[in-house]
């Protein structure tokens, strides 16, 4: 998830472990642990774009690193809190949870985490955006309520509760929307006598009423979009594969490794002489059928016998495009 709900959360999470204890103090060191496992995107200064996405989301986000580096943080924070009751223990504690709900939170995400690293399983339940105003918004204001009260006053442990039980039940919510959405796809396909091998879906950005799903054919895949307000069927946009384009490259080792990120859901495009890598689990930056431009796409360069990759970057104005169509389609087709 972003920053800014991974903060509400860890710093939530923080309150209700040591709250009582130390007051904001526990909210405050409680985002700081929120924040901490997502430093693994400084890797890319100074690491390659694939060794640099294969690392995000993978050690930082484990029960491993929870263990390891609570008594580390713990111990940090008991040195620079001397004068507190809180105990070494306390801290370790109010770390730990934090350090440990962050990658719980992002396995609901489309990326995922590595929660049991070094296992090679990534936890993508897909029920979530990144970014989504209706699970972060309540839960700061409740926080924010809480912040503002004593510390051992039962309405700040009612706030704080109140906080948690929303956020969660609409996580909770998002996965029964994923079920109904997922079936609405997996029913337009048989109707439309549409034979294909894999499916996967994921809610559009910010929001949990319009649904998108990546549809596997074999050699071209099929993009829909299924919001709960549509009343007409589901229509499906084919992207051809291309992965004959690759040629050699298709044998490459940086290749299958670009490939085992994006599990498999990737599409070749060719523009003036030079391939792009497609990931197709985060969509297109527009919603326009003709729309050939993926959000997360990989210039892919031979230079002295190497596959060089990077990723291609990404337009404030196809952002603000794609939010104001996302907008009108999620009220219905």
């Amino acid at each position: 998830m972003d920053s800014l709900t991974q903060i509400v959360l860890g710093a939530s999470v923080g309150e209700a472990v040591l709250g009582k204890k130390v007051g904001n103090k526990a909210m405050l060191y409680g985002a700081i642990a929120g924040t901490i496992p997502d430093l693994d995107v400084l890797a890319r200064y100074f690491v390659d774009t694939v060794t640099a996405t294969e690392w995000h989301r993978g050690f930082s986000h484990s029960i491993f690193f929870a263990i390891l580096f609570a008594p580390v943080f713990g111990g940090l924070i008991h040195k620079i809190e001397r004068k507190s009751t809180a105990t070494f223990l306390d801290w370790t504690r109010l770390m730990f949870w934090g350090l440990l709900t962050h990658p719980i939170l992002d396995a609901f995400t489309t990326w995922g985490t590595q929660l049991f690293w070094p296992f090679d399983l990534r936890l993508a339940f897909q029920n979530i955006f990144v970014i989504d105003p209706l699970y972060t918004l309540p839960f700061l204001a409740f926080l924010i309520l809480a912040m503002r009260q004593n510390r051992s006053s039962l309405k700040r442990l009612r706030y704080n509760q109140t906080g948690l039980i929303i956020s969660t039940s609409y996580l909770l919510l998002s996965l029964l929307l994923k079920g109904v959405a997922h079936e609405k796809f997996i029913d337009a396909l048989q109707v439309q006598g549409i034979e294909y091998t894999a499916i996967d879906s994921r809610p559009t950005p910010f929001n949990t009423i319009l649904w998108t799903a990546n549809v596997d054919t074999g050699n071209a895949y099929l993009i829909g979009n299924y919001s709960f307000f549509d009343s007409e069927e589901i229509e499906f946009t084919v992207y051809p594969k291309n992965h004959q384009l690759l040629g050699r490259l298709q044998e490459n080792d940086t290749l299958k490794r670009l490939s085992k990120i994006a599990e498999g859901w990737y599409a070749i495009t060719k523009i003036k002489d030079i391939l792009f890598f497609n990931d197709l689990r985060f969509g297109l930056v527009s919603l326009d059928p003709n729309e050939t431009r993926f959000v997360f796409s990989y210039e892919l360069t031979i230079k002295n016998d190497e596959l060089q990759v990077k990723e291609t970057e990404k337009s404030g104005r196809d952002a603000k495009k794609l939010f104001t169509a996302l907008w009108g389609r999620m009220w219905g087709n």
